[in-house]
């Protein structure tokens, strides 16, 4: 390799220099060229650009990857330009756990039944997270990091360059300062009257020589003077261009995010939609469930240790104290404990219902439900020996078995 003491040495003395500028005008004693308002005001606004899209970006990866060896390693494979391997989202993972318990415990089981539709709505649901985190990744992150990793580091290295080109002009503007005024001071020295009786004329000689010398040094300077200022002003004109496209950057970080709300909205409607499905599918057949589990019971037990339905449910159920009971209503108990129940047969009780707002609308199974519309008012009391998730519903004239689930019980 060619090494060039002359480039070498030019360098170092171009560095010195800029470093030398530097800190006087740290020191305070240099003058600095100053950039207009317009100017200042576009590097301000990368500047609070970059910061904030940094902050975003980050926030965002934590958004659609809580794990932080997940995102390093993430970040590993797309440094070393490698395909991440795909990931098993948290809710497929807890899916195949459902499916596997309920083979377990027997997929004709009610319990290994709800387990198989439960664990198949986990994984439409860890799906369509995978799908959203794909879709925000790519329509999102990618715009973010690009300018990061692409637009700003461009600005970033011109406003370096136009940093180094302000030092070099005004390290020129303090060299003709200073040439200017020796050349002042030995036209002094140069216009007063020789004394050739001096033991020493030379004197006039030599300041008229230095002057010369002065002269030469002015022109010099002026010289680099305008040269510096050409290349200062090319530098800030190419700088000022890539800071007025940051509104370009803005608006396609706009649509950027558009779409991500859009990709988000989706995913939480797909979210809402399967757990509503979900829903209506135990709650329709969460009589058939309960009733499958007491058959089952005696079926397998022998009579002396097999519990009552009533014990069943007092056992496996949360109670729902807040629902007022029914102490005693004549000819219902026995139709009651036999889990047949005819609304029209129930009477409420002279006090103690309570208010209730219906939270989704619900089919009614059978002619002892009663049919559902979501944000209406109905009158809701319990009877005893009723299953705890269900209560009697009275809207008008019509009456029948409601789910909880389903209710937001008012005071």
């Amino acid at each position: 390799m060619e090494f060039n003491v002359k480039k070498l040495a030019s360098d170092a003395g171009v560095f010195f220099s800029r470093a030398m500028q530097f800190t006087e005008e740290k020191l305070g004693q240099a003058e600095k060229t100053e950039l207009d308002a317009h100017f200042e005001n576009l590097l301000a606004r990368a500047d609070c650009t970059k910061n904030w899209t940094e902050k975003i970006l980050r926030q965002t990866e934590v958004l659609l990857q809580p794990n932080p060896s997940a995102r390093v390693e993430e970040f590993l494979y797309e440094k070393l330009d490698r395909k991440v391997p795909s990931r098993v989202t948290n809710g497929e993972l807890l899916a195949q756990y459902m499916t596997e318990a309920a083979n377990d415990f027997g997929p004709g089981t009610p319990y290994g039944k709800t387990l198989i539709k439960v664990g198949e709505t986990q994984r439409r649901l860890g799906a369509a997270e995978r799908e959203f985190i794909h879709s925000a990744s790519i329509n999102f992150l990618t715009p973010l990091r690009n300018f990061l990793e692409g637009d700003w580091r461009t600005i970033s290295k011109e406003r370096r360059i136009l940093q180094n080109r302000r030092l070099d002009l005004d390290a020129c503007k303090a060299r003709l300062k200073k040439a200017k005024a020796a050349e002042a001071k030995a036209a002094c020295e140069g216009d007063a009257v020789p004394d050739f009786q001096e033991t020493r004329p030379r004197n006039y000689v030599l300041s008229a020589s230095a002057s010369a010398l002065w002269s030469d040094e002015v022109e010099k300077a002026e010289h680099e003077l305008r040269l510096t200022q050409t290349e200062f002003d090319r530098q800030a004109e190419v700088t000022r261009l890539l800071l007025e496209g940051i509104s370009s950057t803005h608006v396609n970080h706009l649509r950027c995010l558009h779409e991500f709300v859009e990709s988000q909205t989706n995913y939480y409607a797909q979210c809402y939609q399967f757990m509503l499905d979900l829903q209506k599918q135990l709650g329709s057949s969460k009589g058939e469930i309960f009733s499958g589990t007491f058959v089952g019971n005696a079926d397998s037990t022998s009579p002396a240790a097999a519990p009552s339905p009533p014990a069943v449910a007092a056992a496996t159920l949360p109670a729902v104290p807040t629902i007022p009971v029914v102490p005693t209503i004549v000819g219902v108990p026995n139709t009651v404990a036999e889990g047949v129940l005819n609304p029209n047969e129930v009477k409420p009780p002279a006090s103690g219902t309570r208010k209730a707002r219906v939270l989704y609308d619900y089919e009614a199974a059978d002619s002892t439900e009663l049919a559902l519309l979501a944000d209406e008012m109905i009158t809701v009391y319990s009877l005893p020996g009723m299953d705890p998730d269900w209560l009697i519903g009275e809207r008008g004239n019509q009456k029948g078995k409601v789910p909880v689930t389903y209710l937001e019980l008012l005071s």
